[in-house]
């Protein structure tokens, strides 16, 4: 069992016309805030990302961001969040999303999505930390994924094991319940140069 205290949100910053994608984010927000854990996600006030962040303060919940200097201009940087961390680059936005978090869910978005979830999915894999990871998914946006996902078990090119480390759930109640019983992948101790 894993303890969530905070939870990590990947997802767009665009805002697909479905009311649906929106609407998901909204509910995770809301449930998240509800259960008293606390929010981690990209910083930004607009797409899904300020859905999500917008719900989860509308129910009382605290929600940090944490968003590269060059992007406040982008992204449009969420002014009312309950801390907003300003970095210098996206690597430092990745590295400390990770260290605030306890586990991962990601909702539907884009590259930038994709690419979070597999750079904290490989971290996971390589043993560099045990912290659970769950596609939230929403009008199977991510059956792609998931296909390719076992194609790659299938040919060889990804431990079944491994495949396991990024779960699916299609309601927020599920993502949630799908990180608390996610049973963690053994960490290892990296050695350095400096070590031997």
């Amino acid at each position: 069992m894993v303890a969530i205290r905070t939870l990590c949100v990947f997802c767009g910053s665009s805002s697909p016309p479905d009311l649906r994608y929106r609407d998901a984010a909204r509910a995770l927000g809301t449930l998240v805030a509800d259960q008293g854990i606390d929010m981690v996600y990209g910083g930004g006030r607009v797409g899904l990302m300020g859905e999500i962040a917008d719900a989860a303060l509308a129910a009382g919940g605290r929600v940090v961001g944490v968003i590269p200097v060059g992007l406040f201009s982008l992204e449009v940087a969420h002014r009312e969040l309950t801390a907003l961390h300003e970095v210098a680059s996206m690597h430092e936005r990745k590295q400390l999303m990770y260290d605030l978090s306890d586990g991962f869910i990601a909702l539907p978005g884009g590259l930038g999505t994709l690419e979070e979830l597999a750079e904290v999915t490989t971290w996971s894999q390589l043993g560099l930390h045990a912290k659970p990871v769950v596609l939230l998914d929403v009008d199977d946006f991510w059956d792609p994924l998931v296909a390719l996902l076992d194609r790659m078990v299938s040919v060889g090119l990804l431990k079944a094991a491994n495949r396991q480390l990024i779960q699916r759930a299609l309601t927020p109640q599920d993502a949630l319940a799908a990180l608390a019983s996610a049973k963690p992948p053994r960490v290892r101790k990296w050695i350095t140069p400096g070590d031997r």
